[in-house]
Parts: C-alpha cells; structure tokens; sequence
C-alpha cells in the first residue's frame, strides 16, 4: 500500500509507515515491516561498500528469516510480528530478491522486465499490509499488485534524474530505442538540467501507462475493511497528483522532481473525495 500523505523515507516515499487510519494494534507490525524493507534498501542503496559485500549483507537478512538463531536487529524485531498475524516468509525474500537485483542489475531491456521487479520491490508489501487487515485473498491480490507497482513506476519517474548519477536507469529499453532515444539523451538532460521535447513526450507516455495501471487497481478500495480504505483512497490520490504534478512540469522531471506539498491539499482532497463517491 502507499500513500505519500503520510510517514515516508526515500525509495518508500510513496508507502505509509504508520497512518492514524491504521488501527493501533496493526501499526507496530507495519511499522517493523517498513523498517525492515529500509534496512535492506539502504543495504542495496547506501554507502560505499563493495557490491560483494553488499549482497553478503543481504544474504544473512534472508538466512536470518528462515533461521530463528541468527541474530538479525531487524530481522529479531519482525519475528514476534510474523507468528502474531501468520506473515509467510516469502513476501520478505522477494523484497530481498529486488535488492540484490538493486545491486546487480542498473538497466532493464523491456517493461516485463521493469514490472517483474516491481512485483518483487513494491507489491510484497501491499500483501503484507493486507494480510495484517485480513484482507489477503484472490479478489485482493491483483488490484493490490496494481496500486503498488505503479507507485513504483511512479518513483522511478520521479527519481530519474537521481538514479542516472547513481549509474541507474528504470526505462524499458526497447520502448526508449524505439522512440527513436537512447541513453544519451538521458545523459543529456541531466547535464542541461531539462530534457528534450521528444525525451518529455516519452515520459508522457510511461506516465499515461502508470496512471492507467494505478486507476486499475482502485477496486481494491470496495473489497477492504473501510479504514483500510480510507487509506487506500489516500494513497491513490497520492498517486494521481504525483502523475498530475509531473504533467503539469511537462513531464520533465530533470527541471524538477515532482513530490507533494501542503500546496496539494485541496487537490488531495478533491482526489480523495472522488474515490469516495
């Protein structure tokens, strides 16, 4: 799930931590869990450490998921929280499975390709927060993948002009070459600090794509518990208005990141309000 009107932190910008539309009893699990997922993603992300190093670290937060005596802080603090609600394993070891793929993968040749590490990197999480609602079933599980990957893809926009310099690109290749563009031009309009009219219309396509994916998954709302949501409504709203933000800076997010603000209020709320008729 995500929302970035609430509590956020970098790659999870667009995902609640703990929201006042959370039930008290369920905000310490998601809490652990967000924890754990920043861990590893500063694990992938941060520092200078060698890629082999990196991936070793990751290694023994997925040991330490299956092993109760390996003494992972992060890994410690989830367990409790994992027998208390019934959370599976498997949701932690594809997150996991994205950040290794963080440190060893910097291009990707198709949009299945880009989708397939969203389903690892973003959408474990709307499973977990929807088994912790009792909310996880067939009827929940595709819109969910929905909403949480297109935020994904709708960081990933947000973030390009700070993924180049990081040696990143989070682009379907063949779609990019295909538009007659290559990684050159996103070189390009990093260096100019805008991208070009061509570069601009396709950003404007990806985003077309990631709003109709996200508007997809706005059935989840009706088949939730109604604070969950209510949060749920939050979080798409958040989502429209990035993509809003992005098309009104003619989707050049090399001129400016697009991100939320106090400014945004009155269209959250409109947005808000129009999920919930």
């Amino acid at each position: 799930m995500s929302a970035s009107s609430l509590t956020s932190v970098d790659h999870y910008e667009n995902f609640p931590v703990a929201s006042l539309l959370v039930p008290a009893s369920l905000r310490a699990p998601i809490a652990a869990i967000y924890r754990f997922a920043r861990h590893a993603d500063d694990i992938a992300d941060e520092g200078d450490e060698p890629p082999a190093q990196r991936l070793a670290q990751l290694d023994a937060l997925r040991r330490a998921l299956r092993d109760p005596a390996i003494d992972e802080p992060v890994v410690v603090a989830l367990r409790p929280h994992m027998a208390a609600h019934g959370l599976p394993v498997e949701p932690f070891e594809a997150l996991l499975s994205a950040f290794r793929q963080d440190v060893e993968t910097t291009r990707y040749a198709d949009f299945e390709s880009l989708a397939d590490y969203c389903r690892r990197s973003a959408d474990p999480i709307g499973e977990l927060v929807l088994r912790l609602f009792g909310a996880w079933r067939e009827d929940t599980a595709l819109p969910s993948s929905r909403i949480c990957s297109a935020l994904q893809l709708i960081n990933f926009l947000q973030d390009l002009a700070i993924d180049w310099p990081r040696g990143r690109l989070y682009l379907p290749l063949d779609e990019l070459h295909a538009a007659g563009l290559g990684e050159a031009d996103v070189d390009g309009a990093f260096a100019a600090g805008r991208a070009s009219p061509a570069l601009r219309a396709f950003i404007g396509g990806q985003a077309a794509r990631t709003r109709r994916m996200l508007e997809s998954g706005a059935t989840l709302v009706s088949r939730v518990p109604r604070r969950l949501g209510w949060e749920l409504r939050a979080i798409l709203a958040g989502g429209l208005r990035i993509l809003d933000r992005l098309a009104a800076d003619g989707h050049d997010p090399f001129a400016s990141r697009p991100k939320l603000g106090w400014r945004d209020a009155p269209a959250l709320a409109r947005l808000w309000w129009q999920g919930n008729r």
